[in-house]
């Protein structure tokens, strides 16, 4: 069985990558040494043409004595040129080169030289004045000889490269595959229903750790949802015990030989305790659907001032006839970005949990005002408020105070406020108006 690391694809990447890189440095090599070779002609052809010109000069300087006098002791020079020189006739008159047969121009000879391999010579032949022909050449060795050290250089340094590629893609898919093996392992422990497991950190900071952070958070998160699935399942099972308990009594009590009057009033009953129950799974409904951020698309600018105002007159006829007074404040207009429906919603909510956890002589306030740059709305009452330890659990479903469970309600309406100030970014929060409480939404 082909071990993991080698169908890693860190592995795979690192390999194409030098492939990438070796064919690079091939192209690169190929057109070095086309170009250095290129360079060396030239350079090597100027060299014949310039000691043939030279000659030829001296033909006409000195005459035929002076050209067969300078081939002769350039001839003899160490590291010199090849050079002939040979009468009309064809008879050889000076050089090494003296009677090989050469069309005038450039072309290619083999010298035999005894006790010596034979040489290519790349040969220049001009034709002197008298009909004398002067042939100068080189050994074209040096310019194959310096071709063969570039290849042989450019060889090495990409069998270097391929076995560094190798090298460091192996290292680099190890480190890889470990930090991949941790997360794969931290899965499928999840999946086998360890869900406290997390994905470890190296502590390296490179992507995988970022991406081994954001896992973690989602996995936080998932977690989170899971126990607030098992909570709000308990509550419900809890909370709607006793109104269904409530229900089939009023529905045995319907059941039972009584009067007209009696059965209409134990189905009266009836049906205010399974409004009741309908109205908490709405509101359950609700605050999913708002959790969920389907509401976004109905985002508009809203003026919190102008919200609040419509909220307070329909609040206050009620609020008057039960002794208790509702009190608006805003003096101007703050604007946030938001859905209206459920804007009206959380302050409604934040307004009637006022007016009923406050008392009879309930004294309610909302005020809409920039707080520190921040558009915020304030819900204020003057009643017996809430102690510290409990003001953030009063956000979670189902949960009240000892104190108000003897009183109508689901236990939801905060739930919701809080469910809708976070998909509007806002925060919730409760703080003592000494004396009562005082709800704060503010929004970025």
């Amino acid at each position: 069985m082909t071990s993991p690391l080698f169908r890693s694809a860190s592995l795979r990447l690192a390999a194409l990558y030098t492939l990438a890189f070796s064919l690079s440095v091939v192209a690169l090599g190929v057109v070095t040494l086309l170009t250095t070779r290129a360079a060396l002609t030239r350079q090597f052809a100027g060299r014949i043409a310039s000691d043939s010109a030279a000659l030829a000069q001296e033909c006409r300087i000195e005459g035929l004595t002076g050209v067969v006098q300078a081939v002769r002791e350039r001839d003899a020079t160490p590291g010199a040129l090849d050079y002939g020189l040979t009468s009309p006739s064809g008879a050889a008159l000076a050089g090494r080169l003296a009677g090989a047969r050469a069309p005038i121009g450039w072309s290619v000879l083999t010298s035999h030289r005894a006790h010596e391999d034979s040489e290519r010579l790349r040969v220049l032949a001009v034709e002197l004045p008298g009909g004398y022909r002067l042939l100068v050449g080189d050994d074209e060795e040096s310019i194959d000889a310096l071709g063969g050290l570039l290849l042989r250089r450019f060889a090495l340094a990409l069998g270097g490269i391929v076995l560094l590629g190798i090298a460091g893609g192996v290292g680099l898919s190890r480190g890889v595959h470990r930090k991949i093996a941790s997360i794969d392992a931290a899965a499928q422990a999840i999946i086998d229903g360890d869900l406290s497991r997390r994905v470890p950190a190296l502590g390296s900071g490179d992507d995988l750790d970022r991406l081994a952070a954001t896992l973690n958070r989602m996995l936080d998160r998932i977690a989170d949802l899971m126990d607030s699935l098992r909570q709000v399942s308990n509550d419900i099972a809890h909370d709607l015990r006793t109104p269904l308990t409530r229900l089939r009594g009023r529905l045995e009590s319907a059941l039972a030989p009584a009067g007209r009057a009696e059965q209409r009033r134990a189905l009266e009953g009836a049906m205010a305790e399974l409004d009741a129950i309908l109205g908490t799974f709405a509101a359950l409904l609700r605050i999913a659907q708002i959790e969920s951020g389907a509401r976004r698309s109905a985002f508009c600018a809203v003026d919190l001032s102008a919200l609040a105002r419509t909220v307070v007159e329909a609040f206050a006829p009620s609020a008057e006839d039960a002794g208790m007074r509702l009190e608006l404040e805003a003096p101007e207009p703050v604007m946030v970005e938001g859905d209206p429906d459920l804007l009206t919603q959380m302050l409604v909510n934040l307004v009637e949990n006022g007016l009923r956890h406050a008392g009879a002589a309930a004294r309610v306030g909302v005020r809409c005002a920039r707080i520190n740059g921040s558009p915020t709305i304030l819900v204020t009452d003057n009643g017996p408020g809430v102690p510290p330890a409990e003001r953030r659990r009063l956000f979670d479903r189902y949960y009240r105070l000892e104190a108000s469970r003897s009183t109508p309600g689901s236990g939801l309406g905060l739930a919701l406020v809080a469910a809708v100030a976070k998909l509007h970014g806002a925060e919730a929060s409760l703080h003592d108006a000494e004396p009562g409480l005082e709800a704060r939404v503010a929004f970025p």
